[in-house]
């Protein structure tokens, strides 16, 4: 058929996923296949089916007299987030998902070689930004979301069931900034390549 553009090679079906956390500022990876920068923590282990990016903007319409149909529609706002489940409980995992916090080291009474510790998660007005970074390998193609800012915003429901195993929810708003990108996303696949420039 004339003009056909089907392409199975353009099908992402995500084998690997990662999940990068730093501070604020941290530098970014610069392009889709280089090692992480250090500063980037893996957050480790994800549930298979729980990563999640939505984008929500929101939109006004004018709506005239002389039509059936708005006749202007302007957008006023932006909004995304990032959802995933980390299987992994460690200190640096509990801080993510509850945006902040502190651990501290507790004294257990009579034991010198026992050590135990306390998370108090951040009061108000106590948490704390990071930057995000989210990898999807398919095959040979690379994906890497950066997320320069972004903020724990949501209530934590932790499932404690004796048949399965309990999850850290980790749901992030991203946060934006008028001399940076609220999120950009940085590939190798050559879907992506911008067109050719029209011959004069």
């Amino acid at each position: 058929m004339a003009g056909e553009s089907a392409n199975n090679n353009e099908i992402v079906i995500p084998s690997i996923t990662r999940i990068y956390l730093a501070p604020v500022g941290t530098t970014a990876p610069a392009d889709a296949t280089s090692p992480m920068p250090a500063a980037l923590r893996n957050v480790g282990l994800t549930t298979e089916d729980s990563l999640k990016f939505n984008t929500e903007p929101n939109f006004e319409q004018v709506r005239s007299a002389q039509s059936s149909y708005p006749t202007r529609t302007f957008q006023t706002q932006d909004s995304a987030t990032i959802e995933v489940d980390l299987q992994q409980w460690s200190g640096e995992n509990f801080r993510a998902v509850y945006g902040g916090g502190e651990i501290t080291e507790v004294t257990v009474a009579g034991q010198t070689n026992v050590k135990h510790y306390k998370f108090s998660p951040p009061k108000i007005g106590g948490r704390t930004e990071v930057m995000a970074v989210v990898e999807v390998i398919d095959g040979g193609k690379h994906y890497r979301y950066v997320f320069p800012r972004a903020m724990q915003m949501e209530g934590v429901s932790k499932d404690l069931a004796k048949t399965k195993e309990a999850v850290l929810p980790l749901r992030l708003a991203v946060q934006g900034g008028d001399d940076l990108d609220a999120w950009y996303l940085i590939t190798d696949d050559p879907a992506f390549a911008p067109p050719a420039p029209a011959a004069p």
